[in-house]
C-alpha cells in the first residue's frame, strides 16, 4: 500500500494556478497516493477561517498533517491559512516577495487584475477554444476540423480529451479529438474525416499494460479493459498512424502538461501562445 496524504489547493480565485503548479510538484512523488481537494475563492478572512477549520478537521481525522498549496494574494487571508495544522506552501508569497525586492517596490496585492483589452481578448479566445474542444470531443463533430489548430487521435483512454481541454484552457488552442475504433482497424487507414487534415493531426499511444489498468478503473473485468484487447487495439492504431506518417506521442509516463507542451513545440505554436 502506498502512503496516503491529503492535499488542499487553496486560492482566492479559481484555483487553476494552484492546481497546475501543485500537481506538477506532486508528480515528482509517484510512490505517494495524494487525495486532492481544491478550495477556490477563499478571498476573505471569514472564508479563510472556514477553510482553516476544514483543513484542521482533516488533520485530526487522519492523524497526519495535510499538505496545503496556495496562491493567496491578501496577507490577512494568507496569515489565517498559515496557522493550519498542515504543511503549507504559498506559491505567490515566495515569488512576489522576491519580485518586490528585485523591482524595488511593493506589489498591488490586488485580486484578479486586468491589464486592458488585450487580456480580455485573450480570455475570450480561451473561452472560444474551450467551447470548440467540448463540441469536437470524441469525434462528435467533424465538419469544422479546418478551424482546429491541432487534432488528436488514438484509441480510447490515451489522454485525448484532457489534453484538448488543457490546450484550450491554458493556451487558447482549438483542439479536437477523434477516437480510433475497431471499425477503423478493419479498414487499416485513417478515418475519412481525418484524412484532409494530416498536417495538424497528432497520434497518442500508450503502453498496453497501462491502458488496461486505466480502463479497468472504468469498466472492470470487461473485454474493453482486457490486456489482450488493449494490446490488439494499440498495435492496430499504431499501424494506422505510422502508415499515415503521423507524429506519435507515447503518453504512458507523460502528464497532460507534458503532452500539451510537446504538441505545441512540434506544431510550431509556442511563439503564438507566448505572445
Amino acid at each position: 500500500m502506498k502512503p496516503q496524504r491529503t492535499v488542499f489547493f487553496v486560492s482566492d480565485r479559481t484555483g487553476i494556478t494552484a492546481e497546475i503548479l501543485g500537481r506538477t510538484l506532486l508528480t515528482q512523488f509517484p510512490d505517494v497516493e495524494f487525495h486532492k481537494h481544491t478550495l477556490p475563492f477563499v478571498d476573505t478572512v471569514e472564508k479563510a477561517r472556514t477553510t482553516l477549520k476544514e483543513i484542521n478537521d482533516v488533520a485530526r481525522k487522519e492523524g497526519r498533517r495535510p499538505i496545503v498549496i496556495s496562491t493567496l494574494v491578501n496577507d490577512d487571508v494568507r496569515d489565517v491559512i498559515l496557522t493550519a495544522d498542515a504543511f503549507c506552501i504559498d506559491l505567490f508569497a515566495g515569488f512576489i516577495c522576491k519580485l518586490e525586492s528585485e523591482l524595488g517596490m511593493e506589489s498591488s496585492h490586488a485580486l484578479g487584475l486586468s491589464h486592458g483589452i488585450g487580456d480580455e481578448l485573450a480570455y475570450q479566445k480561451r473561452i472560444d477554444a474551450i467551447n470548440y474542444a467540448l463540441s469536437h470531443d470524441d469525434g462528435l463533430i467533424t465538419a469544422n476540423y479546418h478551424l482546429a489548430d491541432v487534432i488528436l487521435t488514438g484509441v480510447s483512454r490515451t489522454g485525448k480529451t484532457p489534453t484538448c481541454l488543457y490546450l484550450a484552457m491554458q493556451y487558447g488552442i482549438r483542439a479536437a479529438n477523434y477516437p480510433l475504433t475497431p471499425d477503423d482497424f478493419g479498414r487499416g487507414d485513417l478515418p475519412k474525416p481525418l484524412q484532409p487534415h494530416r498536417e495538424r493531426l497528432y497520434g497518442l499511444t500508450i503502453n498496453p499494460e497501462r491502458l488496461a489498468r486505466i480502463r479497468n478503473e472504468r469498466k472492470p473485468e470487461s473485454r474493453y479493459a482486457s490486456l489482450e484487447n488493449c494490446r490488439g487495439e494499440i498495435e492496430s492504431a499504431n499501424a494506422i498512424m505510422n502508415k499515415a506518417g503521423l507524429h506519435i506521442l507515447d503518453t504512458t509516463t507523460k502528464s497532460v502538461e507534458e503532452i500539451a507542451i510537446s504538441i505545441l513545440h512540434d506544431a510550431g505554436l509556442m511563439e503564438r501562445v507566448q505572445r
